[in-house]
């Protein structure tokens, strides 16, 4: 497919971005994903021939329509399935199971509906060793910095989506894993809590310098959060192109009226239109 791409919207290939890339973090190379079909039923092929490099501290977007993969690569990397050939490596080491160096952050919240606030975000902590005084004290204050101070001693069907999904954050960050795996996490928030989210995640991801990989099928929001946007194709899931991201951190809502940041939103919209709009 042909695509207009104006002088300001830095698009790259895949290969020629590896080519420069520094200290690798993940390594997915030549991962394919296929899931049997029941009896008489067709294959899915999910992923195929999937090569990627994370930096250390890179925050990677991975954009595409529903059901193109995004988030069964995702899950690979979290190490909940295997892929059916290829390896994901985190550090060199092929990732065969969960760890607690990489936390997930999901769309449905996934909290804990018998622990308050407090202890939901002390749930990794205590799993780690660490003792009531010490985990407390660490989850106040990341309750803090996820701006719910005051709502620690609230279950979950006392607060709302927006602020369950602050939360979850504060969770998946207390146990200060090396890498935060997020999946469409704000898929179900109305709008104006999506954008204040997103501008939170943002803030909060470019103090800890966390490598973090996010899967949205919000162009906006891709861009507007990553480093590094890697758009895929419909089903099976190949890397279609990847867009270098050179906005300054931390990101703040006056950037999305940045010429680049405006054009490359249309750029990519236009990239992904025709597919999208055949799933309509």
């Amino acid at each position: 497919m042909n695509m207009s791409v104006s002088p300001g919207a830095i698009l790259q290939s895949a290969a020629s971005l590896s080519e420069t890339r520094a200290e690798s973090h993940i390594d997915i190379s030549g991962v394919c994903k296929v899931f049997k079909g029941r009896k008489g039923e067709t294959d899915v092929i999910a992923l195929q021939d999937i090569n990627l490099e994370i930096r250390r501290g890179e925050f990677v977007a991975l954009l595409g329509p529903s059901g193109c993969g995004k988030s069964t690569l995702l899950s690979i990397v979290a190490g909940f399935q295997q892929p059916t050939s290829g390896t994901a490596c985190q550090s060199g080491a092929v990732i065969r199971a969960p760890h607690v160096s990489r936390t997930v952050v999901f769309q449905d919240f996934a909290l804990f509906a018998w622990m308050t606030v407090q202890k939901n975000v002390e749930f990794g902590l205590k799993a780690k060793g660490v003792p009531y005084p010490a985990r407390a004290q660490q989850a106040l204050e990341l309750i803090r910095l996820v701006q719910l101070t005051g709502f620690e001693d609230k279950y979950p069907h006392e607060i709302s989506g927006g602020m369950k999904q602050r939360a979850a954050i504060a969770r998946a960050l207390a146990p200060d894993p090396d890498i935060l795996l997020m999946d469409e996490p704000f898929g179900a928030l109305d709008a104006q809590t999506r954008v204040l989210l997103q501008e939170e995640v943002a803030r909060l991801t470019s103090d800890n310098g966390k490598t973090v990989i996010f899967v949205t099928h919000s162009i906006e929001e891709a861009v507007f959060l990553a480093d590094r946007v890697v758009v895929m194709s419909p089903r099976p899931g190949r890397i279609r192109t990847e867009v270098a991201v050179p906005l300054a951190r931390p990101r703040t809502a006056d950037m999305r009226t940045d010429p680049w940041f405006v054009q490359t939103v249309h750029d990519l919209w236009e990239m992904l239109k025709p597919d999208w709009k055949d799933k309509e």
